[in-house]
């Protein structure tokens, strides 16, 4: 599926077809969340370790074994038993994740040496389209991680944090309890109870941005809007201004001094609180109850499949009720 069906085209399809039982159609809410993937907690060590047991325990054996060559010599059983004991270690200092780490680069460089050596050697026999990807992405984690090592303060771009999954990026969130998430950012409208993806991506974005297009698109599904209810994040003097022209209330607090009047407080108390309780809750029962928490796929299209089939599926219950 993930490979065949557009899920932009499907939400469409199911929205134009719910259109008559939405109510409040002119009222808009929107945030922003992290769906998280099934991937374990990265760190240097972890990743580099990874990469090290992908060539020489895994492809180089293999290797050696097709082709009938003799398995070059390394450290690799010696630095199992290191790392098997660091990881044990509860309280890990400093000076002994950068040992590790020093150890953990020599290895690497010289295990995608040998493989390449070796691939070169049999003209590449063996070798297939997955296991190529794979060895492209171990070299770049290898640029990465010695850059880091060599410059601990340089920012890296892209950083990537599984081999098997290298489209996966970090997300600053600056929760208190997880300040980084790992897993798709969505874009999230709500109209009526009715959730719709507005934009997906891997890559954090900053969702204010997309202010002005929610509202266009808004207004091709639905109609014109006159309320929405959005978090602080959203209320810059772009989307203030933008707002204004097209005489939408919001729940931004005014700017400058005086007081908003009475019925103005009360719409803004009310957008406030479906934004707070019904799309923010939103959040919490699709990943709790529809499959969300963790999404358990393998491969980047069927995780945006599992993605849109939980949300499209709350809206039916949704619906039904």
């Amino acid at each position: 599926m993930g490979r065949n069906v557009d899920m932009i085209e499907v939400q469409k399809v199911l929205i134009k077809a719910w259109k008559k039982e939405i109510p409040d159609k002119n009222v808009l809410l929107m945030d922003a969340t992290c769906y998280e993937v099934h991937l374990r907690f990265p760190t240097d060590v972890k990743i580099l370790w990874e990469s090290c047991g992908w060539i020489w325990e895994k492809k180089i054996s293999e290797l050696c074994k097709l082709n009938k060559l003799r398995l070059p010599r390394s450290k690799y059983k010696e630095q199992k038993i290191k790392t098997t004991t660091y990881s044990k270690i509860r309280k890990k200092t400093h000076r002994k994740t950068k040992a590790r780490k020093n150890a953990l680069l020599k290895l690497l460089a010289k295990g995608i040496e040998i493989y390449q050596d070796l691939l070169n050697q049999v003209h590449g026999r063996g070798l297939t389209e997955i296991d190529s990807k794979t060895f492209k992405t171990i070299k770049l984690v290898y640029q990465q991680q010695k850059h880091h090592f060599n410059h601990p303060n340089a920012k890296i771009k892209d950083r990537i944090v599984s081999i098997y999954k290298p489209y996966i990026r970090p997300i600053v969130r600056g929760k208190e309890n997880k300040p980084v998430e790992f897993g798709l950012k969505a874009h999230k409208l709500q109209v009526g109870g009715i959730s719709i993806l507005e934009h997906v991506s891997y890559k954090a974005f900053n969702e204010c941005k997309r202010l002005k297009t929610s509202i266009l698109k808004h207004k091709i599904i639905f109609g014109q809007c006159s309320h929405v209810g959005a978090d602080a994040i959203y209320a810059t003097n772009e989307n203030r201004k933008f707002t204004t022209k097209e005489a939408i209330i919001t729940n931004f607090i005014r700017k400058g001094k005086g007081k908003d009047d009475k019925p103005t407080k009360l719409i803004k108390a009310v957008l406030n609180k479906e934004r707070s309780t019904r799309l923010e809750g939103s959040f919490g029962n699709e990943k709790e109850h529809y499959g969300l928490k963790k999404i358990k796929a393998r491969k980047s299209e069927t995780e945006l499949v599992w993605l849109y089939f939980g949300v499209l599926t709350a809206n039916c219950v949704l619906i039904a009720k």
